[in-house]
């Protein structure tokens, strides 16, 4: 009669699997943190203390996922740089307005746990983190049998941070004749991919023959804690903008005051291979600009004075350039010329 009683495991999920994930998730990011300060993972809730030397801190939060990307990890079976594209997409969302993450948590979902891919997707929400100068400090995985098909799975991310009042980017300090600048982005990051799959599928391409869209379609999205932390200590920035879903327009024409409007001239836009290859197969510009970040990965506003100091702070590779500036004016954001898709 045993034989036959119903079992947790004989409905698809394993929890011995599962407990063996999550102290190998305990494992991995207390080696990397380099103490166990705050270890909490396997508990019901994380605990952080805020850093002290902040005066008036205030707690910014964000969350994301990584969008139809994760498509593109299953058919490459490549799963070691998407947690990076997990971790990007909160907190660049949070420095935004001036904020040092503080902690990360993840959400994975799951047909069944298979150890090897999840220990691979871990192991790049810790390198994310690592970047990003914050601790991974819990998390959820939901073994989820029928609901989720053989093999997949999907992911979220919520970020914490702080920033001390007098630090916090907002609408107040943007100015007529600032500038805009455009920081580049190293791809698509995590932005438009259900576009990018659907010509993939039509245009019959084979991505796992195609080294160059094996390399683009897998890149991790770039993060920018460091520069734009470093920019803000300085005072050097007046407000920022992360370039993802809705592009240019629609990203900088959050942070414009009511009374300004922002004018930026695509002529100047240096975009990237990638972006050039989509463009020419049949996807208009204003598409593109909707869609995709078309090479400006991150935007910000300073004063005209302060150009050279910035960009100090950046790599050759992601030097910021100029793109706009600020005027009088409430039609928001003004597109001006055309992208040079042949550049």
């Amino acid at each position: 009669m045993k034989k036959n009683r119903f079992t947790y495991k004989k409905s698809g999920v394993n929890i011995d699997t599962a407990n063996k994930f999550v102290k190998f998730i305990a494992n991995i990011s207390s080696k990397k943190e380099g103490n166990k300060k705050f270890n909490n993972i396997g508990g019901f809730g994380s605990i952080t203390n805020i850093p002290n030397n902040i005066k008036n801190p205030k707690i910014v939060a964000c969350t994301d996922g990584v969008g139809t990307k994760i498509e593109i990890a299953n058919l490459l079976n490549k799963y070691d740089t998407i947690g990076i594209d997990l971790v990007a997409m909160s907190v660049n969302d949070l420095i935004v307005q001036g904020a040092k993450p503080l902690f990360f948590l993840d959400y994975i979902s799951i047909n069944k746990i298979d150890l090897k891919k999840m220990r691979s997707i871990i192991k790049g929400i810790v390198k994310g983190c690592k970047i990003s100068q914050c601790s991974l400090v819990g998390g959820e995985t939901a073994e989820m049998p029928g609901t989720y098909e053989k093999g997949k799975f999907d992911i979220a991310g919520f970020a914490v941070g702080v920033v001390d009042s007098k630090k916090l980017l907002n609408k107040k300090k943007i100015k007529k004749n600032d500038l805009i600048l455009a920081v580049p982005s190293n791809g698509l990051h995590s932005n438009g991919f259900s576009l990018v799959r659907y010509l993939i599928e039509k245009k019959k391409v084979d991505i796992k023959k195609n080294l160059f869209l094996r390399k683009e379609l897998i890149k991790p999205t770039k993060i920018y804690v460091k520069e734009i932390l470093n920019l803000n200590k300085k005072n050097l920035l007046k407000g920022c903008a992360n370039i993802t879903g809705g592009g240019l327009a629609e990203n900088i024409s959050r942070i414009i005051p009511d009374n300004l409007s922002a004018e930026v001239d695509l002529n100047k836009i240096k975009t990237l291979k990638i972006f050039k290859w989509l463009k020419k197969n049949n996807i208009s510009e204003n598409e593109m600009l909707k869609t995709f970040n078309c090479g400006v990965g991150f935007c910000l506003i300073i004063n005209p004075k302060n150009i050279e100091k910035i960009q100090k702070y950046f790599s050759k590779e992601h030097k910021p350039y100029i793109i706009g500036k600020i005027t009088s004016g409430k039609n928001k954001v003004k597109l001006n010329g055309y992208i040079d898709w042949l550049q």
